[in-house]
């Protein structure tokens, strides 16, 4: 049974509870629905003491229990705070504490906006890539400089530890977790249903190009970005290899070790990413948008496309489109 533990904090945003626990029981839902075995789902709403909390927007949350209580997690989510993230942690010792033991325990810890304040200040984050609301970065950056504060990433991931910069963005580490927690058709419907035309996966080639999910080893590095500047090329993984003088057995080791996925798998995601902006931003055919991200055939480019996404070229350039506006034309209509 996944256990999921969302921490209520004085004048937190609701958005940033809300939104993820709909993701996740809508992925419960769904495989319910298709009859997939799966575990029941078991949400724990927990707080410093207990009480009632007001949340932003005028909501209030009844927790299940105090912060003292929380001993296990699959996954615990703190929320972004509205105001003074700096000094609302300090009124927090219990929630601060119960991190550390989730931590110690092995939990996957996320946090939402200026909720990386507190993975900061309970000091899990020392020493690793970590974000948090862009309008604080300067004061996250003066109180916790043990962190490697990650200024242009919305979403950074150290091991068992996550951020996302803000609650939109959160809703990419959700699909992730909802993969690994309800396999994959239920993380694409939950995408399809949560603004797939906004969010990319996870595992997108910004998110690692950073070095948000840092490795050491050079060689694999400069493989990966001679793979993004020859997308549209016919590439092959020994080429890559013979590029970065090693052998492609060699290779594809320390690729693994260092990504934790193959160059091939790396590589698609590459190619993926950018079709998806090519049919979000511009009216190319699906051919050229093929062609131009390295698939010279199109129909293997729609299987590929489909097989990643649940959805067709067309069906997605057909949702995102059905989706733009110009704020400025809307209300004058």
């Amino acid at each position: 049974m996944p256990r999921i533990v969302v921490y209520a904090i004085e004048g937190a945003l609701a958005s940033s509870i809300s939104a993820p626990l709909e993701m996740l029981r809508g992925a419960e839902q769904f495989n319910r629905a298709a009859r997939v075995l799966a575990d029941p789902l078991s949400i724990e709403v927990a707080s410093e003491t207990g009480a009632a909390l007001h949340m932003s927007g005028a909501l209030t949350v009844r927790p299940s229990l105090a912060a003292t209580a929380v001993d296990s997690a699959d996954l615990a989510i703190v929320p972004s705070l509205w105001r003074s993230p700096g000094a609302t942690v300090k009124r927090h010792p219990a929630i601060i504490a119960s991190l550390r033991r989730l931590a110690a325990r092995h939990a996957l810890l996320c946090s939402v906006g200026t909720g990386s304040y507190f993975l900061a200040q309970a000091g899990l984050l020392n020493g690793r890539p970590a974000t948090t609301h862009w309008s604080y970065f300067e004061d996250f950056a003066q109180r916790y400089p043990r962190v490697r504060l990650m200024r242009q990433h919305l979403i950074t991931r150290s091991g068992r530890f996550y951020c996302a910069g803000s609650v939109n963005s959160v809703a990419d580490l959700m699909v992730h977790f909802i993969h690994g927690f309800f396999g994959v058709a239920a993380a694409r419907q939950v995408e399809g249903q949560f603004s797939p035309e906004i969010r990319r996966a996870f595992q997108a080639h910004d998110f690692a190009h950073d070095q948000v999910d840092a490795h050491p080893d050079e060689a694999i590095w400069l493989a990966q970005e001679w793979m993004r500047e020859h997308l549209a090329e016919p590439l092959s993984i020994p080429e890559v290899a013979v590029r970065v003088g090693i052998s492609t057995r060699h290779f594809s080791r320390r690729f693994r070790s260092a990504l934790d996925r193959t160059p091939a798998a790396f590589l698609q995601q590459l190619r993926i990413d950018a079709a998806r902006d090519l049919l979000r931003q511009t009216n190319l055919a699906i051919g050229e948008v093929a062609a131009r991200t390295g698939y010279p055939d199109p129909s293997h480019f729609s299987r590929v496309f489909r097989g990643q996404t649940g959805i067709s070229p067309l069906e997605y350039r057909r949702r995102v489109r059905g989706k733009l506006f110009v704020a400025s034309d809307a209300a004058a209509r």
